[in-house]
């Protein structure tokens, strides 16, 4: 069957339709990583987006349902060169298709994901529909397309209650905003206790367990969009709990102390991105998933300095808080899919619960 991605500039390309069959209207983002479909699919970053995959044949070694990093996918849509139908692998449990089927996620395959990658990256993200509809009315679909917001994501995505994760360590609150599942699976290694609460948890909940330490997760949308959440975190930050955030907790934590965040131009998205580390001039290589970023340019340095610097565009990539228990950093050091390099960023966290006790 015949599939349209249609953007909002007017560009349509045609393909043929894979998984779900319904239609949908979705921020249309770009991914970079070569291996990792799976986790980028189930990473509750990408709700209220469609993912175009650039590397060029997508599904070649399966489904194995035990590397999800949440319980479902989360993207409205998906949008691939090639699908490869007949997996190779020997943990593979299902084919792709199938996968998307199965949640009713729709997608596209057979486009040149080079030319629309380059249109992204040139014009900007921009929202697109993904139909099956060969009578599509263009002037009908562009308002619509230009109205479409991702909202308030971070309720849809964040667990719906708490959770103990056992462990014989410090004993970490992990804020659920969008977490995968590598974040507390990275601290229970480490012996922790981890606690996963939902996103809109009371700050005085979280303080009265008296956490050794607690962990801001990744999460999707606009961080601006998490007015309550900001104001919550704020409460945790005028404590003397250490705490570590990635991502968008890195985003609010920063938005609760006073900095700015603005919408990049298409985002970091790929397991290819360098990042140095300001103290001690190290680069990894790291994951990433987001399409904001602090802006450094006005940061008061009484209350947050710059830790890490994204090597390709300058941009921030972690702050360090001054006199206070505090990082935070844009990237993924839990990383599925994507390298560990950054991994020892949680011995960091630890020996700052130890210092704490």
């Amino acid at each position: 069957m015949r599939a349209f991605l249609i953007l909002e500039d007017g560009t349509v390309f045609t393909g043929t339709s894979i998984g779900s069959t319904r239609e949908v209207i979705s921020e249309i983002v770009f991914n970079t990583s070569m291996t990792g479909y799976l986790e980028v699919l189930t990473d509750p970053s990408y709700a209220g987006q469609a993912v175009v995959m650039t590397y060029p044949l997508i599904g070649n070694y399966g489904i194995c349902y035990e590397d999800m990093e949440s319980d479902r996918p989360w993207p409205d849509g998906y949008i691939v060169r090639e699908l490869s139908r007949m997996p190779s692998n020997f943990r593979s449990e299902d084919t792709i298709q199938h996968f998307l089927e199965k949640y009713d996620i729709p997608g596209i395959e057979g486009i040149d994901t080079r030319a629309l990658t380059k249109i992204l990256r040139e014009k900007g993200t921009m929202n697109g529909m993904i139909t099956t509809n060969e009578h599509y009315n263009l002037e009908e679909i562009l308002p619509k397309l230009k109205a479409y917001t991702t909202g308030k994501v971070v309720e849809k995505v964040t667990c719906k209650e708490k959770y103990v994760l056992p462990g014989d360590g410090p004993k970490v609150a992990l804020m659920d905003f969008g977490a995968k599942r590598n974040i507390a699976r990275c601290l229970n290694e480490r012996g922790c206790e981890v606690t996963v609460y939902p996103a809109l948890t009371p700050a005085e909940e979280i303080i009265a367990s008296n956490p050794d330490g607690i962990m801001l997760s990744n999460g999707p949308g606009d961080p601006k969009e998490c007015t309550s959440i900001i104001e919550e975190i704020g409460k945790l930050y005028n404590t003397e709990i250490p705490i570590f955030a990635i991502c968008l907790g890195h985003q609010l934590m920063a938005l609760a102390t006073g900095a700015d965040t603005h919408k990049m131009k298409y985002g970091h998205r790929g397991g290819n991105h360098p990042v140095k580390d300001l103290e001690n001039n190290r680069v990894y290589i790291s994951s990433q998933n987001h399409g904001y970023v602090v802006d450094t340019e006005h940061l008061d340095p009484k209350v947050a300095v710059p830790a890490f610097v994204n090597v390709n565009d300058g941009t921030n990539e972690g702050l360090a808080y001054t006199g206070k228990n505090i990082f935070t950093v844009q990237f993924h050091p839990e990383a599925s899919p994507g390298p560990r390099d950054s991994g020892v960023l949680f011995d960091r966290f630890m020996k700052m619960m130890e210092v704490k006790k």
